[in-house]
Protein backbone atom coordinates (compact mmCIF):
# COMPACT_ATOMS: atom_id res chain seq x y z
CA UNK A 1 0.00 0.00 0.00
CA UNK A 2 1.16 3.30 -1.21
CA UNK A 3 2.52 5.85 1.56
CA UNK A 4 0.89 9.15 2.96
CA UNK A 5 1.42 11.72 1.18
CA UNK A 6 3.22 13.46 4.15
CA UNK A 7 5.27 11.11 5.64
CA UNK A 8 7.07 13.43 7.86
CA UNK A 9 3.93 14.02 10.11
CA UNK A 10 4.57 12.05 13.50
CA UNK A 11 1.57 10.63 15.45
CA UNK A 12 -0.22 12.23 18.83
CA UNK A 13 0.42 8.44 20.38
CA UNK A 14 -0.14 4.63 19.70
CA UNK A 15 -4.26 5.05 20.57
CA UNK A 16 -4.09 7.84 17.44
CA UNK A 17 -2.05 5.51 15.00
CA UNK A 18 -4.67 2.49 15.86
CA UNK A 19 -7.67 4.95 14.61
CA UNK A 20 -6.17 5.89 11.66
CA UNK A 21 -4.58 2.44 10.88
CA UNK A 22 -8.11 1.38 11.62
CA UNK A 23 -9.61 3.50 8.28
CA UNK A 24 -7.26 2.05 6.17
CA UNK A 25 -7.08 -1.80 7.00
CA UNK A 26 -11.17 -1.48 7.21
CA UNK A 27 -11.38 -0.71 3.31
CA UNK A 28 -9.60 -4.17 3.03
CA UNK A 29 -12.84 -5.63 3.50
CA UNK A 30 -11.68 -8.75 5.41
CA UNK A 31 -13.62 -11.38 5.71
CA UNK A 32 -14.10 -12.15 9.84
CA UNK A 33 -11.04 -11.24 10.92
CA UNK A 34 -8.94 -11.53 14.17
CA UNK A 35 -6.84 -8.73 15.31
CA UNK A 36 -3.25 -9.94 17.16
CA UNK A 37 -1.18 -7.59 18.70
CA UNK A 38 2.56 -7.33 19.38
CA UNK A 39 2.65 -6.55 23.32
CA UNK A 40 2.85 -4.39 24.70
CA UNK A 41 3.43 -1.31 22.06
CA UNK A 42 1.28 -2.63 19.60
CA UNK A 43 -1.94 -3.45 22.01
CA UNK A 44 -3.29 0.04 21.89
CA UNK A 45 -2.70 0.40 18.51
CA UNK A 46 -4.49 -3.12 17.30
CA UNK A 47 -7.05 -2.19 20.50
CA UNK A 48 -8.38 0.39 18.23
CA UNK A 49 -8.83 -1.51 14.82
CA UNK A 50 -10.18 -4.62 16.57
CA UNK A 51 -12.97 -1.68 17.83
CA UNK A 52 -13.39 -0.23 13.92
CA UNK A 53 -13.82 -3.70 12.13
CA UNK A 54 -15.78 -4.88 15.32
CA UNK A 55 -13.24 -7.96 15.42
CA UNK A 56 -12.09 -10.16 18.26
CA UNK A 57 -8.63 -9.12 19.84
CA UNK A 58 -5.56 -11.11 20.91
CA UNK A 59 -2.37 -11.08 21.73
CA UNK A 60 0.82 -12.78 20.08
CA UNK A 61 4.00 -13.03 22.43
CA UNK A 62 7.43 -12.59 20.88
CA UNK A 63 10.71 -11.05 22.68
CA UNK A 64 13.81 -9.57 20.31
CA UNK A 65 16.51 -11.38 21.12
CA UNK A 66 19.60 -8.57 21.32
CA UNK A 67 23.18 -8.96 20.54
CA UNK A 68 25.16 -9.88 24.08
CA UNK A 69 27.27 -6.66 23.70
CA UNK A 70 24.56 -4.27 22.54
CA UNK A 71 21.07 -6.07 23.71
CA UNK A 72 19.56 -2.81 22.01
CA UNK A 73 20.86 -4.53 18.23
CA UNK A 74 18.29 -7.32 17.47
CA UNK A 75 19.82 -10.42 16.06
CA UNK A 76 17.22 -12.61 16.07
CA UNK A 77 13.49 -13.27 17.81
CA UNK A 78 11.65 -15.99 20.27
CA UNK A 79 8.00 -16.58 19.71
CA UNK A 80 5.68 -17.78 22.46
CA UNK A 81 5.04 -21.04 20.72
CA UNK A 82 9.36 -21.57 21.56
CA UNK A 83 10.23 -21.19 17.67
CA UNK A 84 13.29 -18.63 17.45
CA UNK A 85 13.93 -17.03 14.48
CA UNK A 86 17.91 -15.53 13.71
CA UNK A 87 19.15 -12.52 11.39
CA UNK A 88 22.13 -14.77 10.31
CA UNK A 89 23.72 -11.62 8.40
CA UNK A 90 24.14 -9.47 11.73
CA UNK A 91 25.18 -12.55 13.37
CA UNK A 92 28.02 -13.07 11.52
CA UNK A 93 28.74 -9.30 10.88
CA UNK A 94 29.26 -9.56 14.98
CA UNK A 95 30.71 -13.12 15.18
CA UNK A 96 28.19 -14.15 17.61
CA UNK A 97 28.36 -18.14 18.09
CA UNK A 98 24.34 -19.80 18.91
CA UNK A 99 26.24 -21.04 22.13
CA UNK A 100 26.55 -17.26 22.66
CA UNK A 101 23.37 -16.74 22.59
CA UNK A 102 21.59 -19.62 25.05
CA UNK A 103 21.90 -17.18 27.71
CA UNK A 104 19.90 -14.28 25.75
CA UNK A 105 17.47 -17.48 24.60
CA UNK A 106 16.61 -18.42 28.15
CA UNK A 107 16.14 -15.29 29.31
CA UNK A 108 13.52 -14.35 26.70
CA UNK A 109 11.63 -17.60 27.25
CA UNK A 110 11.51 -16.77 30.77
CA UNK A 111 10.04 -13.43 30.27
CA UNK A 112 7.47 -14.79 27.68
CA UNK A 113 6.47 -17.02 30.33
CA UNK A 114 5.77 -14.44 32.56
CA UNK A 115 4.34 -11.97 29.93
CA UNK A 116 2.12 -14.97 29.30
CA UNK A 117 0.47 -15.70 32.55
CA UNK A 118 0.21 -11.65 33.33
CA UNK A 119 -1.37 -10.46 30.34
CA UNK A 120 -3.64 -13.85 29.75
CA UNK A 121 -3.74 -15.78 32.67
CA UNK A 122 -5.82 -18.92 32.54
CA UNK A 123 -7.72 -17.59 29.15
CA UNK A 124 -6.21 -19.16 26.04
CA UNK A 125 -5.45 -17.60 22.28
CA UNK A 126 -8.33 -17.03 20.61
CA UNK A 127 -8.85 -19.50 16.94
CA UNK A 128 -7.23 -18.16 14.00
CA UNK A 129 -7.69 -21.63 12.43
CA UNK A 130 -8.70 -20.78 8.23
CA UNK A 131 -8.95 -16.96 9.32
CA UNK A 132 -7.75 -13.83 8.16
CA UNK A 133 -5.12 -12.55 10.41
CA UNK A 134 -4.10 -8.72 11.23
CA UNK A 135 -1.42 -8.71 12.72
CA UNK A 136 -0.16 -5.01 14.25
CA UNK A 137 2.37 -3.64 16.07
CA UNK A 138 3.43 0.14 16.57
CA UNK A 139 5.86 0.35 14.28
CA UNK A 140 8.10 -1.83 12.01
CA UNK A 141 12.26 -1.79 12.01
CA UNK A 142 14.20 -5.29 10.60
CA UNK A 143 10.63 -7.13 11.31
CA UNK A 144 12.64 -10.13 12.89
CA UNK A 145 9.60 -9.74 15.76
CA UNK A 146 6.93 -9.46 13.54
CA UNK A 147 8.08 -12.07 10.91
CA UNK A 148 8.54 -14.52 14.31
CA UNK A 149 4.53 -13.89 14.70
CA UNK A 150 3.75 -14.68 11.20
CA UNK A 151 5.15 -17.89 11.24
CA UNK A 152 3.77 -18.84 14.65
CA UNK A 153 0.40 -18.26 13.78
CA UNK A 154 0.93 -20.10 10.31
CA UNK A 155 1.83 -22.89 12.05
CA UNK A 156 -1.05 -22.35 14.36
CA UNK A 157 -3.30 -22.53 10.70
CA UNK A 158 -4.52 -18.90 10.15
CA UNK A 159 -5.68 -18.37 6.14
CA UNK A 160 -4.11 -15.25 5.60
CA UNK A 161 -1.71 -13.11 7.52
CA UNK A 162 -1.95 -9.10 6.99
CA UNK A 163 0.99 -7.16 8.59
CA UNK A 164 -0.22 -3.41 9.53
CA UNK A 165 1.70 -0.55 10.63
CA UNK A 166 1.62 2.63 12.02
CA UNK A 167 5.54 3.08 10.49
CA UNK A 168 8.34 1.51 8.80
CA UNK A 169 11.21 2.08 6.66
CA UNK A 170 10.80 2.58 3.23
CA UNK A 171 11.51 -0.43 1.10
CA UNK A 172 11.11 -2.90 4.01
CA UNK A 173 8.45 -4.91 2.17
CA UNK A 174 10.67 -6.19 0.02
CA UNK A 175 12.86 -7.36 2.30
CA UNK A 176 10.14 -8.94 4.28
CA UNK A 177 8.45 -10.82 0.86
CA UNK A 178 7.08 -14.35 1.38
CA UNK A 179 6.15 -13.61 5.14
CA UNK A 180 2.88 -11.87 4.63
CA UNK A 181 -0.10 -11.50 2.15
CA UNK A 182 0.14 -8.11 2.76
CA UNK A 183 1.65 -5.23 4.41
CA UNK A 184 0.21 -2.19 5.15
CA UNK A 185 2.20 0.77 6.78
CA UNK A 186 1.17 5.08 7.27
CA UNK A 187 3.87 6.04 6.88
CA UNK A 188 7.07 5.32 5.07
CA UNK A 189 10.20 7.77 5.94
CA UNK A 190 13.19 8.02 3.79
CA UNK A 191 15.07 8.72 7.38
CA UNK A 192 13.66 6.44 10.02
CA UNK A 193 15.72 7.06 12.94
CA UNK A 194 13.35 4.38 14.99
CA UNK A 195 9.63 3.36 15.58
CA UNK A 196 9.56 6.16 18.70
CA UNK A 197 10.74 9.06 16.71
CA UNK A 198 7.32 9.23 14.88
CA UNK A 199 5.26 9.50 17.94
CA UNK A 200 5.24 12.76 19.72
CA UNK A 201 4.09 10.48 22.96
CA UNK A 202 5.81 7.07 22.49
CA UNK A 203 5.36 6.65 26.51
CA UNK A 204 5.60 2.58 27.71
CA UNK A 205 3.17 0.85 27.41
CA UNK A 206 2.64 -0.80 30.85
CA UNK A 207 1.60 -4.50 31.42
CA UNK A 208 -1.83 -3.06 33.05
CA UNK A 209 -2.71 -1.39 30.57
CA UNK A 210 -2.38 -4.58 28.12
CA UNK A 211 -4.57 -6.07 30.30
CA UNK A 212 -6.71 -3.61 30.57
CA UNK A 213 -7.36 -3.53 26.37
CA UNK A 214 -7.24 -6.98 26.07
CA UNK A 215 -10.07 -7.79 28.63
CA UNK A 216 -12.06 -4.77 27.17
CA UNK A 217 -11.72 -6.22 23.43
CA UNK A 218 -12.91 -10.08 24.71
CA UNK A 219 -15.97 -8.54 27.24
CA UNK A 220 -17.08 -6.42 23.85
CA UNK A 221 -16.65 -9.25 21.89
CA UNK A 222 -17.78 -12.12 23.98
CA UNK A 223 -20.23 -9.89 26.21
CA UNK A 224 -20.74 -10.24 30.10
CA UNK A 225 -21.83 -13.46 31.27
CA UNK A 226 -25.13 -13.06 33.13
CA UNK A 227 -25.87 -15.62 36.38
CA UNK A 228 -28.89 -17.93 35.39
CA UNK A 229 -30.60 -19.78 37.83
CA UNK A 230 -32.49 -23.10 36.56
CA UNK A 231 -34.89 -24.79 39.01
CA UNK A 232 -34.87 -28.82 38.98
CA UNK A 233 -37.47 -29.10 41.68
CA UNK A 234 -37.67 -30.11 45.23
CA UNK A 235 -36.67 -26.35 45.79
CA UNK A 236 -33.35 -26.54 44.12
CA UNK A 237 -31.80 -24.37 41.59
CA UNK A 238 -29.10 -24.72 39.57
CA UNK A 239 -26.35 -22.01 38.86
CA UNK A 240 -24.61 -21.12 35.90
CA UNK A 241 -22.64 -18.40 34.01
CA UNK A 242 -24.23 -17.64 30.29
CA UNK A 243 -22.38 -15.91 27.81
CA UNK A 244 -24.11 -15.18 24.16
CA UNK A 245 -21.53 -14.03 21.29
CA UNK A 246 -23.41 -12.00 18.86
CA UNK A 247 -25.25 -14.14 15.76
CA UNK A 248 -24.12 -17.65 17.53
CA UNK A 249 -23.54 -21.09 15.71
CA UNK A 250 -24.75 -23.07 18.64
CA UNK A 251 -24.91 -23.76 22.34
CA UNK A 252 -22.31 -25.70 24.47
CA UNK A 253 -23.72 -26.83 27.96
CA UNK A 254 -20.85 -27.86 30.37
CA UNK A 255 -20.88 -30.75 32.65
CA UNK A 256 -18.46 -30.66 35.25
CA UNK A 257 -16.09 -33.44 36.73
CA UNK A 258 -16.48 -34.58 40.55
CA UNK A 259 -15.14 -31.95 43.04
CA UNK A 260 -15.52 -28.82 40.28
CA UNK A 261 -17.70 -26.41 39.46
CA UNK A 262 -18.70 -23.96 36.90
CA UNK A 263 -15.78 -22.03 38.33
CA UNK A 264 -13.51 -24.41 37.13
CA UNK A 265 -10.58 -22.16 35.26
CA UNK A 266 -9.82 -25.23 32.91
CA UNK A 267 -13.52 -25.27 31.53
CA UNK A 268 -13.64 -21.47 31.55
CA UNK A 269 -10.69 -20.98 29.71
CA UNK A 270 -11.84 -23.85 27.03
CA UNK A 271 -15.61 -21.73 26.97
CA UNK A 272 -13.62 -18.56 26.20
CA UNK A 273 -12.11 -20.03 23.56
CA UNK A 274 -15.65 -21.71 22.37
CA UNK A 275 -17.14 -17.95 22.82
CA UNK A 276 -14.15 -17.29 20.11
CA UNK A 277 -15.24 -18.95 18.00
CA UNK A 278 -19.18 -18.33 18.15
CA UNK A 279 -20.66 -20.66 19.99
CA UNK A 280 -22.39 -19.68 23.32
CA UNK A 281 -21.62 -21.36 26.84
CA UNK A 282 -23.29 -22.28 30.40
CA UNK A 283 -21.02 -23.24 32.79
CA UNK A 284 -23.34 -24.90 35.21
CA UNK A 285 -23.00 -26.55 38.88
CA UNK A 286 -25.27 -29.82 38.46
CA UNK A 287 -25.73 -29.68 42.24
CA UNK A 288 -26.76 -26.97 44.95
CA UNK A 289 -24.18 -25.72 47.36
CA UNK A 290 -25.77 -27.95 49.97
CA UNK A 291 -25.93 -31.34 47.43
CA UNK A 292 -21.97 -30.76 46.82
CA UNK A 293 -21.08 -31.54 50.51
CA UNK A 294 -21.92 -35.38 49.67
CA UNK A 295 -19.90 -37.18 48.29
CA UNK A 296 -22.28 -39.45 46.87
CA UNK A 297 -23.76 -36.65 44.53
CA UNK A 298 -20.41 -35.83 42.78
CA UNK A 299 -20.77 -39.51 42.01
CA UNK A 300 -23.92 -39.73 40.90
CA UNK A 301 -24.12 -39.84 37.49
CA UNK A 302 -27.94 -40.97 36.90
CA UNK A 303 -28.49 -37.69 38.95
CA UNK A 304 -26.03 -35.07 37.31
CA UNK A 305 -27.53 -36.57 33.55
CA UNK A 306 -31.06 -35.61 35.17
CA UNK A 307 -29.81 -32.27 36.14
CA UNK A 308 -28.15 -31.84 32.55
CA UNK A 309 -31.44 -32.57 30.81
CA UNK A 310 -33.55 -29.92 32.77
CA UNK A 311 -30.98 -27.24 32.03
CA UNK A 312 -31.03 -28.58 28.23
CA UNK A 313 -34.82 -28.19 28.62
CA UNK A 314 -34.46 -24.85 29.80
CA UNK A 315 -32.14 -23.83 27.16
CA UNK A 316 -34.34 -24.62 24.37
CA UNK A 317 -37.18 -22.55 26.12
CA UNK A 318 -34.76 -19.87 26.11
CA UNK A 319 -35.63 -16.54 23.87
CA UNK A 320 -31.85 -16.10 23.28
CA UNK A 321 -30.80 -19.66 22.93
CA UNK A 322 -33.42 -21.06 20.29
CA UNK A 323 -33.22 -22.48 17.40
CA UNK A 324 -29.67 -22.85 18.51
CA UNK A 325 -27.90 -26.19 18.47
CA UNK A 326 -27.08 -27.69 21.32
CA UNK A 327 -23.49 -29.38 22.33
CA UNK A 328 -21.96 -31.11 25.98
CA UNK A 329 -18.97 -31.08 26.89
CA UNK A 330 -17.73 -33.30 29.80
CA UNK A 331 -14.77 -33.31 32.03
CA UNK A 332 -14.48 -36.57 34.02
CA UNK A 333 -17.19 -37.68 35.78
CA UNK A 334 -18.93 -34.92 34.07
CA UNK A 335 -18.43 -36.30 30.69
CA UNK A 336 -20.44 -39.34 31.87
CA UNK A 337 -23.39 -37.43 32.84
CA UNK A 338 -23.37 -36.19 29.80
CA UNK A 339 -23.13 -39.14 27.67
CA UNK A 340 -25.94 -40.78 29.77
CA UNK A 341 -28.28 -37.41 29.36
CA UNK A 342 -27.43 -37.27 25.20
CA UNK A 343 -28.90 -41.28 25.12
CA UNK A 344 -31.85 -39.58 26.85
CA UNK A 345 -34.74 -40.78 24.03
CA UNK A 346 -35.93 -37.13 24.62
CA UNK A 347 -32.30 -35.97 23.91
CA UNK A 348 -31.23 -33.44 20.81
CA UNK A 349 -28.03 -33.32 21.30
CA UNK A 350 -26.11 -32.38 18.24
CA UNK A 351 -22.35 -33.69 19.82
CA UNK A 352 -20.62 -34.44 22.50
CA UNK A 353 -17.09 -33.71 23.49
CA UNK A 354 -15.35 -35.35 26.66
CA UNK A 355 -11.83 -34.09 28.11
CA UNK A 356 -10.09 -36.76 30.55
CA UNK A 357 -13.85 -38.51 30.87
CA UNK A 358 -14.70 -41.32 32.44
CA UNK A 359 -17.35 -42.64 29.65
CA UNK A 360 -17.26 -46.11 31.87
CA UNK A 361 -19.28 -44.53 34.40
CA UNK A 362 -21.95 -44.33 31.05
CA UNK A 363 -21.69 -47.63 30.39
CA UNK A 364 -25.08 -49.23 29.69
CA UNK A 365 -26.21 -46.08 28.28
CA UNK A 366 -23.19 -45.91 25.21
CA UNK A 367 -24.80 -47.60 22.53
CA UNK A 368 -27.52 -45.57 22.57
CA UNK A 369 -25.74 -41.98 22.31
CA UNK A 370 -25.82 -41.19 18.54
CA UNK A 371 -24.55 -37.95 18.89
CA UNK A 372 -20.98 -37.70 17.76
CA UNK A 373 -18.82 -37.57 20.22
CA UNK A 374 -14.75 -37.06 20.45
CA UNK A 375 -13.22 -38.41 23.70
CA UNK A 376 -10.18 -35.94 24.56
CA UNK A 377 -7.77 -37.69 27.08
CA UNK A 378 -3.94 -37.03 27.68
CA UNK A 379 -0.96 -39.31 26.57
CA UNK A 380 0.32 -39.99 29.78
CA UNK A 381 -3.51 -40.71 31.54
CA UNK A 382 -2.73 -44.59 30.40
CA UNK A 383 -5.39 -45.79 32.61
CA UNK A 384 -8.21 -42.96 31.79
CA UNK A 385 -6.91 -43.62 28.35
CA UNK A 386 -7.67 -47.11 28.21
CA UNK A 387 -11.27 -46.09 29.07
CA UNK A 388 -11.86 -44.34 26.46
CA UNK A 389 -10.60 -46.74 23.75
CA UNK A 390 -12.73 -48.90 25.27
CA UNK A 391 -16.00 -46.54 25.56
CA UNK A 392 -15.41 -45.22 21.86
CA UNK A 393 -16.15 -48.89 20.46
CA UNK A 394 -19.59 -49.45 22.60
CA UNK A 395 -20.77 -45.96 21.73
CA UNK A 396 -23.85 -46.10 18.90
CA UNK A 397 -22.92 -43.04 17.02
CA UNK A 398 -19.57 -41.58 15.77
CA UNK A 399 -16.75 -41.35 17.95
CA UNK A 400 -13.26 -40.40 17.83
CA UNK A 401 -10.77 -40.27 20.72
CA UNK A 402 -7.57 -37.75 20.27
CA UNK A 403 -4.73 -38.71 22.65
CA UNK A 404 -2.74 -35.30 23.66
CA UNK A 405 0.86 -36.18 23.92
CA UNK A 406 2.39 -35.82 26.91
CA UNK A 407 -0.87 -34.23 28.86
CA UNK A 408 -1.96 -35.87 32.68
CA UNK A 409 -5.86 -36.16 33.74
CA UNK A 410 -5.90 -32.54 34.18
CA UNK A 411 -4.07 -31.23 30.79
CA UNK A 412 -2.13 -28.47 33.29
CA UNK A 413 0.99 -28.77 30.81
CA UNK A 414 2.18 -26.03 28.53
CA UNK A 415 0.20 -25.76 25.61
CA UNK A 416 -2.05 -29.01 26.10
CA UNK A 417 -5.53 -26.97 27.29
CA UNK A 418 -5.17 -24.86 24.64
CA UNK A 419 -5.09 -28.38 21.90
CA UNK A 420 -8.38 -29.39 23.63
CA UNK A 421 -9.84 -25.84 23.13
CA UNK A 422 -8.61 -25.93 19.38
CA UNK A 423 -10.13 -29.97 19.32
CA UNK A 424 -13.73 -28.79 20.95
CA UNK A 425 -14.15 -26.09 18.74
CA UNK A 426 -13.19 -27.99 15.39
CA UNK A 427 -15.58 -30.36 16.59
CA UNK A 428 -18.66 -28.54 17.58
CA UNK A 429 -17.89 -26.01 14.22
CA UNK A 430 -18.23 -29.34 11.99
CA UNK A 431 -20.82 -31.78 14.16
CA UNK A 432 -23.18 -29.15 15.34
CA UNK A 433 -23.97 -27.93 11.96
CA UNK A 434 -24.11 -31.38 10.53
CA UNK A 435 -26.49 -31.72 12.83
CA UNK A 436 -28.32 -28.97 12.40
CA UNK A 437 -29.08 -30.00 8.80
CA UNK A 438 -29.93 -33.96 9.41
CA UNK A 439 -32.53 -32.91 11.41
CA UNK A 440 -33.62 -30.53 8.23
CA UNK A 441 -33.10 -33.82 6.30
CA UNK A 442 -35.12 -35.83 8.98
CA UNK A 443 -38.25 -33.16 9.35
CA UNK A 444 -38.44 -33.02 5.36
CA UNK A 445 -38.76 -36.55 4.74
Amino acid sequence: MQPQEDASTPFGDRREAGRELAEVVAQLDLEEPVVVALPRGGVPVAFEVAQELGAPLDILLVRKLGAPQNPELAVGAISEDGQVILDGDTIASLGISRDQLGGTIARERLELERRRSSYRGEALPIEVRGRNVLLIDDGLATGSTAVSAARALRGRGAARIVAAFPVCPQGVERALTGEFDEIVCLRKPRQFGGVGRWYRDFSPTSDSEVVELLGAGRAEMHGTAAAVSIGAGAGISLQGDLRVPADPRGLVIFAHGSGSSRHSPRNRAVAEALNSAGFATLLLDLLSKEEEGERGHVFDVALLARRLLIATEWAYGEKRLRGLPIGYFGASTGAAAALTAAAAPESRIGAVVSRGGRPDLAADALPRVSAATLLIVGGNDREVRGLNELAAERLGGRSEVIVVPGAGHLFEESGALARVADLAANWFSSELAASVGDAASTGAQ
